[in-house]
């Protein structure tokens, strides 16, 4: 199963003009949420921003012991899971990455476990060859007004659950309808 989570704005954004997300509501029970979920996926796919976004901070949690224990708890996670990253630009990094250059969709139905997508323009991509199996977004209580929409072209989804955390987001689970 391929699946994709975002913290989107009440408007359907999930960046802020200028790539800003200091408005995502990440408190430390939906950090732990995140991470009972992210630590059950085969693999992360990311593009290469998004990649980038993750090598800043994730291999460095030792380097921040005033982090609450959820962050430290992910970057054992992050590190250790197998990564792709889909980059025309990038040879090599990182963390246990592999880098691919193009979405080969044969070959991403064939790969075994659950996987979990990210990075906006990787989504579409993935979306435009039917990979997305669920969607996981968690709705934030902002309306931002301009962006990076999430989604940029019709798509229809069925909806599976929702939970409501104390911050005031909900998470909206999607599934094929």
């Amino acid at each position: 199963m391929i699946i994709t989570m975002a913290s989107i704005s009440l408007d359907g954004f999930v960046e802020g003009p200028g790539h800003d997300i200091s408005w995502h509501v990440v408190d430390d029970e939906l950090h732990e949420h995140f991470n009972a979920g992210l630590a059950r996926m085969s693999r992360f796919i990311d593009g290469r921003r998004s990649h980038e976004t993750m090598l800043e901070a994730w291999p460095h949690t030792g380097s921040h012991p005033e982090w609450p224990r959820p962050m430290h708890d992910f970057g054992r996670i992050w590190r250790d899971m197998p990564k792709i990253v889909y980059s025309r630009t990038l040879d090599t990094t990182e963390w246990n990455t592999t880098v691919l250059r193009e979405v080969v969709p044969d070959e991403i139905r064939a790969w075994p476990g659950d996987s979990m997508v990210g990075g906006a323009q990787l989504v579409g991509t993935f979306f435009e060859h039917d990979l997305i199996d669920e969607v996981r977004l968690y709705l934030n209580p902002v309306a931002l007004g301009d962006g990076t929409p999430f989604f940029t072209k019709p798509k229809a989804l069925a909806l599976r659950s929702t939970r409501a955390f104390g911050t005031g987001v909900v998470e909206l689970v999607y599934g094929r309808p």
